[in-house]
């Protein structure tokens, strides 16, 4: 039901010329869904997130594409990939965390 709205809405309410933005907290949370609500596997939710950010009547922060591209290729979670990219935005040198497994990407360092 959700997703038929969603397309009625990109169709025939958007265009180049007034677009729709999607923040990155919805996008954390498209993602969220994807994987809890539906079961879906890492790549399964790359390629949504791909299909997503091909959509040229919407506006979507660069970071989700980074985080997306580390997603597909199996470099952690979206979510920590997500973190690093609005690290590197702003100029982080590294990011404190208490995650294992975020440590395991550069960007982080432990807390």
């Amino acid at each position: 039901m959700q997703s038929q709205k969603a397309a009625e809405i990109i169709q025939h309410r958007l265009s180049t010329e007034k677009p729709g933005f999607i923040s990155v907290l919805a996008i954390v949370e498209m993602v969220w869904v994807l994987d809890r609500v539906y079961g879906l596997r890492d790549q399964e939710i790359a390629a949504a997130l791909e299909r997503t950010l091909q959509i040229d009547v919407l506006l979507i922060e660069h970071e989700v594409f980074a985080a997306m591209i580390a997603l597909k290729e199996g470099r952690g979670s979206f979510a920590d990939a997500l973190i690093a990219a609005l690290g590197d935005r702003d100029d982080c040198e590294y990011t404190l965390t208490f995650d294992q497994k975020a440590l395991r990407r550069s960007g982080f360092k432990t807390a």
